[in-house]
């Protein structure tokens, strides 16, 4: 069996997968709405980068300092305007990039101790990606947030450009709510599972804090 892998560059590519595990843990159909996605995203990215909108905002106010003008004040606001605004377009960007399509059809997944599989329906194969690929796991009381891992770049992209990427990358995650499991014992399989994975930090597995299936 072939195993599936992301290619590509910035970017990532789900491939199919012939044969997924008969002990994988499936779940119910589900479709993250891409203006769910882009609101979860920009909380995530604003939540980490905020100080990042600071910067053309600090740096191009300090001549007023100097000799003030409400013109250099303005024009920081401005600038900083911008930023939000295309960084915040990032976020939609992702939605429409071809490689980014599997995470918003309607797919059931299955979790495999070597892979996690999506499956728009039983005759198409499934497509997927390698555990290696997902960085951590974050989790609210009613959903998992498999985010995945920026793609290694170096060596692809002179040093700034590599900088660059790494400042400026949009998160990447599998949503997946607590309801589209089947039952209470593959929510538990599948936190084993996340467990062993080293996924989960220690304080997320007592099963007496799981989150409840629907």
């Amino acid at each position: 069996m072939q195993p599936p892998i992301s290619r590509g560059g910035a970017g990532r590519q789900f491939v199919q997968q012939p044969q997924p595990s008969p002990l994988a843990v499936r779940t119910k159909k589900y479709q993250l709405d891409k203006d769910t996605y882009t609101r979860m995203a920009l909380t995530q990215i604003w939540k980490r980068d905020w100080w990042q909108a600071l910067i053309p905002l600090v740096v191009l106010s300090l001549p007023a300092l100097i000799s003030f003008s409400w013109w250099w004040i303005a024009g920081a606001f401005v600038v900083a305007l911008l930023f939000v605004l295309l960084r915040s377009a990032q976020v939609t960007g992702v939605t429409q990039m071809g490689e980014s399509k599997v995470l918003f059809e309607r797919v059931s997944y299955e979790f495999d101790p070597r892979y996690i599989l999506m499956r728009a329906n039983e005759k198409d194969q499934p497509r997927g990606m390698e555990w290696s690929h997902i960085e951590r796991v974050r989790r609210d009381k009613d959903a998992y947030f498999l985010d995945m891992r920026q793609p290694d770049l170096t060596g692809q992209l002179p040093t700034w450009r590599l900088w660059l990427s790494k400042l400026m990358w949009v998160p990447v995650f599998i949503h997946v709510p607590t309801r589209i499991f089947n039952a209470p014992k593959d929510l538990t399989m599948f936190e084993n599972l996340l467990r062993r994975k080293n996924l989960l930090p220690a304080a997320a597995a007592g099963t007496n804090d799981a989150p409840k299936a629907a």
